[in-house]
């Protein structure tokens, strides 16, 4: 490992209904943090209910580094979340970029409670300028987020698209702890990104 990885720092942004301590969360921050990097899995605020200004309050007010080895990741809401909060902060320079796990940035039919994170149009472009890197991954049993709506994510943020055949939505409940594939896209991204 260089020096330079150190200087790496990764936010996690979980989705609706999850903490910090769900999912694969902790198993990718303890690898990560192996290798050097730095690592805030962010808790969501009220993530039962979620608001969008509270979250979007939230990052503004957690999220501190900001520079081109600033890297993203989010799952589900978390992936809106984030591209909602880029819209709103000023980025100095390209961040390294962002690895979405079962995002959406349309409603999603069976959550219409969540409608509001989706409701205003989003600007494709700067979120393609801000972000050197992006990648989604999906699966095509998602039982949550209809593959279709992370599909067109992807082609909004002309990111990488790394399709599974069964992962439902990627939760604990699913049979995940460990998500490696997030793992190696974001490694990929890092080198990359040197």
């Amino acid at each position: 490992m260089t020096n330079l990885q150190n200087q790496k720092q990764v936010y996690i942004i979980h989705g609706y209904t999850a903490s910090p301590t769900d999912h694969w969360f902790p198993w990718l921050q303890d690898k990560l943090q192996e290798d050097g990097v730095s690592v805030n899995i962010l808790d969501m605020p009220n993530s039962q209910a979620p608001k969008l200004n509270e979250w979007i309050e939230h990052l503004l007010q957690n999220i501190k580094a900001l520079h081109k080895d600033t890297y993203f990741i989010g799952h589900s809401l978390g992936c809106v979340s984030i591209l909602r909060y880029l819209q709103q902060v000023n980025i100095p320079e390209p961040l390294g970029g962002a690895v979405f796990v079962s995002g959406f940035t349309d409603p999603v039919p069976s959550l219409p409670s969540l409608d509001e994170f989706t409701n205003d149009h989003l600007d494709h472009q700067q979120i393609t300028d801000s972000l050197k890197a992006r990648a989604v991954i999906a699966s095509k049993d998602d039982a949550i987020v209809p593959f279709a709506l992370s599909k067109k994510l992807a082609e909004d943020v002309q990111a990488d698209f790394h399709e599974l055949d069964h992962g439902g939505h990627f939760l604990q409940s699913d049979g995940f702890t460990t998500l490696p594939i997030v793992y190696q896209v974001l490694i990929e991204m890092m080198n990359e990104n040197k």
